[in-house]
């Protein structure tokens, strides 16, 4: 069968990580010569395309974009001060890509009959949108998992009460119901009726350092024998790489004129907002560190991030003023891969969410992990006790208590000027080579892909 006859439909998550998995990797099967059909609402699709970091305008030229009508979605402001960041002011837009079922369906019908086949990749949390699948007879659907495969077996052993022994390092964690709301946990098992028609997994990640967990999630009591691989959906810039176009961000630029691995980055992503008083701390904390650094601060998207102000978070007065030459405060979308890439970057202040700890690992950059909610408790225990490619700043255990100044002061010397820093600085840069190497033509993520792409044009 030739590629062309294939026709690929991807369906995300309105959430900003999840968006930009399934474009990543929309754009490395358009390089294969197979069109892409990339569906969401008009305000997703736009908002994808504004942050595509690392899509090349060949592969994006490759993808068509569907804009399915949605109802008005709720504009919820995010909740700073719940104890809970939980993104519950998503919900309604996650609610509305469950209801594509309609859409999608008519898509399909229309697309089989110019295509011997339709590959149906969706996000496993929104299934029920794409159930139609099982009525066309010349299509076949993955289910795209957007966490850790640590993540994932931990959830579904634990919640399918623990059906096999595994190893030390998981039988000794506390019940995933100490790191997810119960509301979460039901709404992933209630996807599970939905999932048994699905032709087989990808899980976003790499083989390299997860295959025990990739291997414990293909057993029959997990995945029932499903086909699954392990793909890692991004375009890795080189370490050594840097941006000479003259829409380079300035914060690359600042970047260029630091001494190498002098300078911690901090961002806690798309989902979280700080406090006041978080942000403070934080601020005082870098300030008495006295170590260099790039700080993205920015509330948590709302449902459609081109709808109304956004919150401008406060820091100390004179803040800004005094850390010139030591810091920058970003306020607007900062391109982090580059960041993470860039010679200067010797470290990564993270909420942990999967994107950031793939990107992290991928670039040899050490993490001082602070886990806000969902998955990322779970990530910073994978990347400080299991890879030891990073320091705690907050054990979950501690999750109600505040960090103040003096433990983040701690936490980011430690990480960036001790004995202790540079072993763990040196571990992380092992092992981003070897992933980098493992992505390169030939290297294992590489034949992974290359071996789903011959499955779906078989």
């Amino acid at each position: 069968m030739e590629q062309s006859q294939v026709a690929v439909i991807m369906v995300p998550l309105p959430c900003q990580s999840h968006l930009n998995q399934l474009l990543q990797l929309s754009g490395l099967i358009s390089l294969r010569g197979i069109p892409v059909h990339y569906i969401g609402s008009a305000t997703h699709n736009r908002q994808a395309k504004l942050r595509a970091d690392g899509l090349n305008t060949n592969s994006m030229a490759k993808i068509y974009f569907h804009d399915l009508f949605t109802p008005p979605i709720a504009d919820i402001d995010p909740n700073p001060n719940t104890l809970d960041k939980t993104p519950v002011h998503l919900w309604p837009a996650t609610v509305a890509y469950m209801n594509f079922r309609q859409p999608i369906g008519i898509l399909l019908k229309d697309l089989s009959s110019k295509a011997s086949r339709i590959v149906i990749i969706y996000d496993r949390l929104i299934v029920e949108a794409v159930q139609d699948a099982l009525l066309i007879p010349n299509a076949e659907s993955y289910a795209f998992n957007c966490l850790s495969a640590f993540n994932l077996f931990f959830i579904l052993w634990d919640v399918t009460g623990k059906p096999f022994r595994v190893g030390k390092e998981l039988e000794d964690l506390p019940s995933v119901k100490e790191f997810f709301p119960e509301g979460t946990l039901h709404f992933i098992a209630s996807k599970t009726e939905y999932l048994k028609d699905r032709a087989g997994d990808i899980d976003n990640t790499i083989g390299l350092i997860e295959s025990t967990y990739i291997d414990l999630l293909a057993r029959e009591e997990i995945r029932g024998n499903k086909k699954q691989w392990a793909i890692r959906p991004s375009f890795p810039i080189r370490p050594s790489s840097t941006n000479d176009s003259k829409s380079k961000h300035t914060c690359l630029e600042w970047l260029d004129k630091q001494a190498t691995k002098s300078v911690i980055f901090v961002s806690f992503g798309t989902t979280t907002s700080l406090t006041d008083e978080e942000a403070r701390d934080i601020a005082m904390g870098l300030e008495e560190s006295g170590q260099k650094f790039i700080w993205v601060l920015r509330d948590a998207d709302k449902a459609d991030i081109f709808a109304g102000e956004t919150r401008r978070i406060e820091l100390p007065g004179g803040f800004e003023e005094r850390m010139e030459g030591v810091g920058i405060v970003v306020r607007d979308w900062a391109p982090q891969l580059e960041i993470l890439a860039h010679k200067s970057t010797g470290g990564f202040m993270s909420h942990c969410g999967w994107n950031s700890c793939l990107e992290s690992i991928t670039m040899g950059v050490p993490v001082a992990a602070w886990p806000m909610h969902s998955d990322q408790p779970l990530n910073a225990i994978f990347l400080t006790e299991i890879l030891k490619v990073g320091v705690a700043v907050r054990e979950w255990t501690q999750k109600e208590e505040a960090v103040k100044a003096s433990r983040i002061k701690k936490v980011v010397e430690m990480l960036m000027a001790s004995e202790e820093g540079v072993k763990i600085r040196k571990r992380a840069e092992e092992l981003g080579a070897i992933v980098r190497q493992s992505m390169e033509e030939g290297g294992d993520s590489y034949k992974e892909f290359n071996s789903f792409i011959a499955h779906i044009t078989r």
